[in-house]
């Protein structure tokens, strides 16, 4: 059963009380699903404030499109977490193929969104019906829903003599849902990348962890102007992020 749920624009037939898992795939006639997009294709990066994830789906019939039913959702076997559904605005078919779209707003201060729903395990479905009773309907992979993670940097002094120490700091915040707030994110790998001014590649110099604040701080000898910064990669329920360089002046 669905143990948490959201609802966008929803018919009567589809009360809270009786919505059930999603069906695998079902047709009736040549109605066919060909493809279905979430949010383009990319990660849905959610911090604290709210998102809009759009859900696109493409379809080859020879009838336009009578009824549409969107949804997102996470779960396995039945056993539902969060669900986002509404009613999608089609086109008429053309050359055989018609569009249904709508969109969603993934909202962290709901409790349908917590820290544990991160990640993969979020699905489509999607269920059309043509005028002449073509039918089609099934659940199809989406695109990881992450944690919005931010990074910053900081060298100093600036200018510097050279073959003086130049002290690089920075902080990495995880965006916690649950608690509707960032949070130093500890305990994780960065790495310190350096690019001489001129250059185009940075190169990384060492590799620090985060404390339990998220603070970074490191010490490094001025040997060169150019641009400090950090970059973390990420996790499946994370995305990467790098920050853009902070210049330092070597004199």
């Amino acid at each position: 059963m669905r143990t948490q749920v959201i609802v966008g624009a929803l018919s009567a037939a589809l009360a809270v009380g009786v919505l059930t898992a999603p069906a695998v795939h079902a047709v009736r006639g040549d109605l066919a699903i060909t493809k279905v997009v979430v949010n383009g294709g990319k990660p849905v990066v959610l911090g604290t404030g709210t998102k809009t994830v759009s859900l696109s789906v493409t379809a080859r019939t020879d009838s336009p499109i009578r009824e549409s039913f969107l949804e997102l959702w996470h779960g396995t076997n039945g056993d539902v977490n969060a669900t986002y559904h509404r009613t999608g605005t089609c086109t008429a078919p053309s050359a055989g193929l018609t569009t249904c779209s709508t969109s969603f707003r993934l909202d962290p201060k709901s409790d349908v969104i917590s820290n544990s729903l991160a990640g993969g395990g979020w699905k489509a479905y999607v269920q059309l019906e043509a005028r002449d009773g073509d039918y089609a309907s099934g659940d199809y992979p989406a695109v990881r829903v992450q944690r919005a993670a931010s990074l910053t940097v900081n060298a100093a002094p600036e200018p510097v003599a050279k073959g003086k120490p130049v002290t690089v700091t920075g902080r990495l915040l995880l965006a916690d849902w649950n608690a509707g707030k960032y949070r130093g994110y500890s305990g994780q790998s960065v790495k310190l990348q350096f690019r001489k001014s001129g250059s185009s590649t940075y190169t990384t110099l060492k590799t620090l962890k985060t404390n339990s604040s998220g603070d970074l701080r490191t010490t490094v000898t001025a040997s060169a102007d150019g641009y400090w910064r950090w970059t973390f990669a990420g996790w499946s329920t994370v995305p990467a992020v790098t920050t853009a360089g902070d210049f330092v002046d070597v004199r």
